[in-house]
């Protein structure tokens, strides 16, 4: 990364201000939207560091809340495009950043919007997704703007820590599943690092965990990419994880139509119909879909 443009440091949130803003708001979190606010300085700087951002990086922020996050990222980044689902906290974000870096608030732009449905995005494209994710919505978050935000090359995001553990498993392992292989079409994933639960308010009942994500470029996933839509692919992990414990013969059955097409869609792609869905990665899962597009025809095959 280039180095920084040094800027007036901005003061950031504490417990107490956090408490005082949600007050004055009339704020409660709410369990619906998974809102669990970081009141800690020390966390958000630290994530802030961990994202490594540099001074052209344009960074999507999701559930800014009451800014937290925000501000320390508005230090270091060109541009912060922070999505807000809640109108009340939307609004009184650029307030927030005005009276605590007022250097700063040229750099914010606020869309309020569930960022799992977002579309366009205003401006420039941004480069970095960084955010502490609502617990109950975090992976079709991110999988939805990978897909749809292709300018994003990595991502630092704060989840809970189970779900983590999950977004990052490789095959085979105990924790892979759908998430896994979802993410794995479009980026590499790892665990950067745990977040206690005391940080929150209010305080959650499990631990977090931090991930980070990079896209895959060209050609690494062209071989994915060019051998099924994603959406097929997609629906093939699916019905594959739906019976979890059953040989990808029967898991893919109601899929295919019959276990029968189901084993013949396998051996044509080369995939052993006896193993389970755990024991294939993403280029097995689309290998898969391309070859029951190739032998079934696209409206044979059930898509999710």
């Amino acid at each position: 990364m280039a180095s920084l443009t040094p800027v007036p440091a901005a003061r950031l949130l504490g417990p107490t201000e956090i408490r005082e803003l949600a007050a004055r708001l009339g704020v409660q979190p709410s369990k619906r939207l998974g809102q669990n606010f970081v009141v800690d300085a020390g966390t958000v700087s630290r994530i802030t560091a961990l994202a490594d951002l540099g001074p052209d990086d344009v960074v999507l922020e999701v559930g800014p809340g009451f800014g937290s996050l925000t501000l320390p990222l508005l230090a270091v980044a060109r541009r912060v495009i922070a999505v807000e689902v809640d109108r009340a906290l939307a609004a009184e974000l650029p307030v927030t950043v005005a009276a605590r870096a007022p250097q700063l608030a040229g750099r914010l732009e606020v869309v309020t919007a569930d960022a799992a449905r977002v579309g366009q995005l205003p401006g420039e494209p941004p480069t970095v997704l960084v955010a502490n994710l609502p617990y109950n919505v975090s992976v079709p978050v991110v999988l939805h703007l990978l897909a749809t935000v292709p300018s994003l090359a990595r991502a630092l995001v704060m989840v809970q820590a189970e779900v983590a553990d999950r977004m990052c498993a490789p095959p085979g392992s105990r924790t892979y599943g759908v998430p896994s292989a979802k993410l794995a079409w479009f980026a590499t994933a790892r665990r950067s690092g745990s977040v206690g639960r005391g940080v929150f308010w209010p305080v959650p009942r499990v631990d977090s965990g931090l991930v980070s994500l990079v896209r895959l470029a060209e050609p690494d996933a062209a071989a994915v990419r060019g051998t099924a839509l994603r959406a097929d692919t997609f629906a093939v992990i699916d019905a594959a994880f739906s019976q979890r414990r059953k040989t990808l013969r029967a898991a893919l059955a109601t899929w295919a139509g019959s276990p029968g097409a189901a084993e013949a869609v396998l051996r044509e792609a080369g995939v052993d119909p006896a193993l389970r869905g755990e024991a294939l990665g993403i280029a097995d899962f689309a290998r898969i879909a391309a070859a029951a597009a190739r032998s079934a025809g696209p409206d044979t095959i059930s898509r999710s």
